[in-house]
């Protein structure tokens, strides 16, 4: 997988990030991974996954918001 992204770049969405985790686990699971580059795949992986649960968050409080509204009618 070449490295496109800073550590930080956000992904494009919910899926890309999914997306570009499964090319880092896949790469981690090569018996030729470089160890200078364990780390800084290591890293991005933690980001998007952080990325990943504050997408999750932020959804299940609009669901919560939304079946408020309903329950509210």
């Amino acid at each position: 997988m070449t490295d496109a992204h800073t550590d930080t770049a956000p992904p494009a969405g919910y899926a890309a990030a999914l997306t570009e985790l499964d090319g880092i686990l896949a790469d981690l699971e090569r018996a030729d991974v470089d160890v200078d580059v364990l780390a800084q795949k290591v890293q991005r992986a933690a980001f998007l996954i952080g990325f990943c649960r504050d997408r999750i968050g932020n959804a299940r409080l609009q669901i919560e918001q939304a079946v408020s509204d309903l329950a509210g009618d």
